[in-house]
């Protein structure tokens, strides 16, 4: 097993809480995760067919037959078990009764919110963070390889094949979720809808143009992103407020959580097609966001994370919103450092009057450097460094 940094959080929120939550993706490692954690509780998975029955058949008796130091895993599987929970832990009156783990958020977190607000701690978990696979000794040797294999804790545990992995991942994750929510009839339709989002990841959304390149309404292709979302499969990306007198761009950039995932989905068989590939910078940079958001995750914070772009076509990668001060990050996918790198920055220092200190160059190079217009990161630095900082 991978440690995990999540780890830390989860044991301390235990000691606060009378329930935790840990959600996240399908096989990111949640159930992995909590058994480490708390190796001495019962654990029951509401998965199996006969355990599902009984919480719905007899719930009062489920309780009674797991009444605390518990970890129920699939919770949403049965949604009316939230209220029993809800009067249970009150009744207990303490910390530390329940740990849920749950991979579809729609009737996880509606099932928190109505009846488990104030009693729980909610911590999400996404694959590997670099750090946590440069502890364990298994980062590829190359950027490419890194983003084709993704960071799904399986690949690395079992020495498995990405590519056949992530071929059976969105077979059952189209099959088990999917199947499930009553406005997908066409399965063949909204696996186009996901390649059809992965050839967008990195860009500004336009919902309009997504759904009739899909041959889908404006509002299926908005309800069909927020299963992506609730599923934790795409990320987006809210533009920043912050406007320096200047038109803003009002629309998020998608992203995918996973750049194995996404890789697979735009047909990268190999690692070296990446050198290449015309998405190349787009699945940089989408590496980059998804190692910047599992830094806020692991820590148990929200994201901090925004893109700047005017009307006029200038634009910051990344805004992260530390509160007293904005600190600017440029990804580039290229190798070599550029003087063309540092356009996007020098333009946001003259308008923010930011200082050196407060922008961040990561590029896909080998060599960290200091320079008047901020700090050069190689991606192995990047991701062993400034992630935990944010």
């Amino acid at each position: 097993m991978i440690d995990r940094t999540l780890a830390e959080q989860l044991d301390v929120l235990s000691r606060q809480y009378p329930v935790v939550t840990v959600t996240g993706p399908r096989q990111s490692g949640k159930t992995t995760l909590v058994k480490a954690v708390f190796p001495e509780w019962t654990y029951v998975s509401l998965e199996a067919p006969d355990i599902q029955e009984y919480a719905l058949r007899d719930p009062r008796g489920f309780m009674e037959a797991y009444p605390e130091r518990v970890i129920l895993d699939e919770v949403q599987r049965v949604p009316d078990l939230f209220s029993y929970i809800q009067t249970h832990v009150d009744q207990m009156g303490r910390e530390g009764v329940y740990v849920m783990t749950g991979s579809f958020n729609f009737g996880l977190m509606e099932g928190i919110s109505q009846s488990l607000a104030g009693r729980v701690a909610v911590l999400e978990l996404l694959p590997l963070a670099f750090s946590e696979m440069d502890r364990a000794g298994v980062v590829p040797d190359s950027i490419e390889a890194l983003m084709a294999a993704g960071a799904y804790p399986r690949i690395y545990d079992r020495g498995l094949t990405p590519q056949q992995w992530y071929a059976n991942y969105v077979t059952t994750y189209l099959e088990r979720d999917v199947r499930q929510i009553k406005n997908v009839t066409d399965l063949s339709l909204f696996q186009r809808f996901l390649k059809m989002c992965a050839a967008r990841s990195g860009q500004i959304l336009n919902l309009s143009s997504l759904g009739d390149d899909c041959g889908v309404t404006h509002n299926t292709a908005r309800s069909w992103l927020s299963i992506l979302e609730a599923s934790y499969v795409v990320y987006l990306l809210k533009p920043h407020y912050q406007n320096f007198n200047k038109r803003l761009i009002k629309s998020p950039k998608i992203y995918f959580c996973d750049t194995g995932l996404l890789s697979y989905l735009i047909g990268i068989s190999d690692p070296g097609m990446l050198l290449t590939h015309a998405s190349r910078g787009h699945v940089f940079e989408t590496w980059v966001i998804s190692e910047l958001l599992k830094g806020r995750l692991n820590r148990g914070l929200k994201d901090n994370l925004y893109f700047w772009r005017d009307n006029t076509g200038h634009e910051i990668d990344c805004i992260v919103d530390q509160g007293d001060r904005l600190l600017a990050l440029e990804i580039k996918s290229g190798k070599t450092i550029s003087e063309d790198f540092f356009k996007g920055l020098r333009f946001w220092s003259r308008i923010s009057a930011a200082d050196a200190r407060e922008m961040v160059l990561v590029y896909a190079g080998l060599m960290d450097q200091k320079r008047k217009e901020g700090t050069v990161l190689s991606w192995r630095s990047f991701g062993n460094t400034l992630p935990l900082e944010i």
